[in-house]
């Protein structure tokens, strides 16, 4: 016997649904649907209510976080210019991150039940419904929890009076990175830079993707081979 396909229906909470569409998950969550209006991952209110961020709640709770952490690094010594030269090697530390984490991580390849509930979670429901302008940006609350292990990995490598200026740089990387994010679906772009940084994005979501994995730079992508064909052409 021929097992029945699943069929999500996007009228009912997705996430406990998602998981039943095994091996073809990964074509399902890869058809965008281009809607502002996001579907409903829980039952639950309050639950449903923690998967929803509005942008402007990143700059606003972690900023103050990362000038705290600056402070705390020139309280322990630190001229200005050290100061800013350890917040620019963060943010560069933060943008290998940001490309290492989509490439590998955002774009794992699930078909167990859980696997695809989870991604579906973590970064598939950005690509079903990309214009989600509420999930967009990650919840603080999860970043929270996320913060703790990259915290002790910029203190096993740099000194103490150094890890919060460094840590402090990649947090605001991650800031640039979110906000960006946002920007580049719900924004509108007059300048080149910006412009073409919108276009690179949307070849991800909605031509090749499986290639461009960078958000606020195409620079890792470079480095590691992973740019769409066309800008590979052009590099040629």
């Amino acid at each position: 016997m021929v097992a029945q396909e699943f069929t999500v229906d996007l009228d009912k909470p997705l996430v406990f649904q998602v998981g039943h569409l095994g091996e073809t998950y990964e074509e399902w969550v890869h058809q965008p649907i281009v809607s502002r209006e996001g579907p409903r991952f829980f039952e639950n209110d309050f639950v449903e209510s923690l998967t929803r961020t509005v942008w402007w709640a990143i700059p606003s709770i972690w900023l103050p976080v990362v000038c705290y952490c600056v402070l705390k690094s020139v309280r322990m010594g630190h001229a200005l210019p050290e100061i800013a030269l350890m917040v620019v090697g963060g943010v560069f530390i933060w943008t290998l991150l940001e490309y290492t984490l989509h490439r590998f991580l955002f774009h794992i390849k699930t078909k167990s039940y859980w696997g695809n509930t989870v991604h579906y979670l973590l970064h598939g429901c950005h690509h079903k419904h990309p214009m989600d302008g509420l999930r967009l940006v990650f919840p603080p609350a999860a970043t929270a929890i996320l913060l703790v292990p990259f915290w002790n990995m910029v203190a096993v490598f740099a000194t103490p009076s150094i890890t919060p200026a460094l840590f402090g740089g990649g947090l605001l990387g991650y800031v640039m990175y979110d906000c960006t994010h946002y920007y580049l679906h719900h924004g509108q772009p007059a300048n080149d830079v910006p412009k073409n940084l919108k276009k690179y994005h949307m070849n991800h979501h909605f031509r090749v993707q499986d290639k461009g994995f960078g958000i606020t730079s195409a620079l890792w992508d470079r480095v590691f081979g992973t740019l769409p064909p066309s800008k590979m052409a052009k590099k040629m």
